[in-house]
């Protein structure tokens, strides 16, 4: 039994699906099931849009070889950060209760009060209102879950887009 073709591109499109499902479910989180994204869950939205958006730009494009391969490595590199910010995310939750200086406003109100730069270094270094564990599955936390499927769609970006097949170049 082989394994269907796929292309670059599809695997792209495979990839902004993939970060909209996870949008998708976020949002389904908040309104849904009540649960407020706290100034790190923020965050990693943000980095997955990002991630999304590389996936989208890296299909429409469908590059030859070299421009894939640059597709690939930028799709790894915001993949990286956003598993990044949620591995941080990871520590907090790990931390004693109350033991992190809490993050202050919400991230809306803190871009609001200084620069965008500013706000994300307080967030990352603050943390005490994003130590509570809301929601998991499996026994592991919302945050646990978006460091392993940003790893795992940053590896299949750049492995994808290195190693599969774009278009056909006359």
């Amino acid at each position: 039994m082989s394994l269907p073709h796929v292309s670059r591109r599809q695997l792209n499109v495979f990839g902004v699906l993939a970060c909209a499902a996870m949008m998708g479910f976020a949002l389904y989180a908040e309104r849904f099931l009540g649960l407020a994204p706290c100034n790190m869950c923020i965050l990693q939205r943000f980095c997955v849009v990002a991630l999304g958006g590389m996936f989208l730009l890296a299909a429409v494009h469908d590059a030859g070889t070299v421009g894939a391969r640059l597709w690939g490595l930028a799709i790894a590199a915001v993949a990286l950060v956003g598993a990044l910010v949620a591995g941080r995310h990871v520590w907090m939750q790990m931390q004693p209760p109350g033991s992190l200086p809490s993050c202050g406003a919400d991230f809306a109100s803190l871009t609001e009060m200084m620069p965008l730069n500013e706000a994300v270094m307080k967030v990352l270094k603050g943390g005490g209102d994003c130590q509570a564990i809301t929601w998991s599955l499996g026994g592991l936390s919302m945050p646990v879950w978006v460091v392993m499927a940003l790893t795992v769609l940053g590896l299949t970006g750049l492995i994808g887009n290195f190693v599969l097949e774009g278009p056909a170049r006359r």
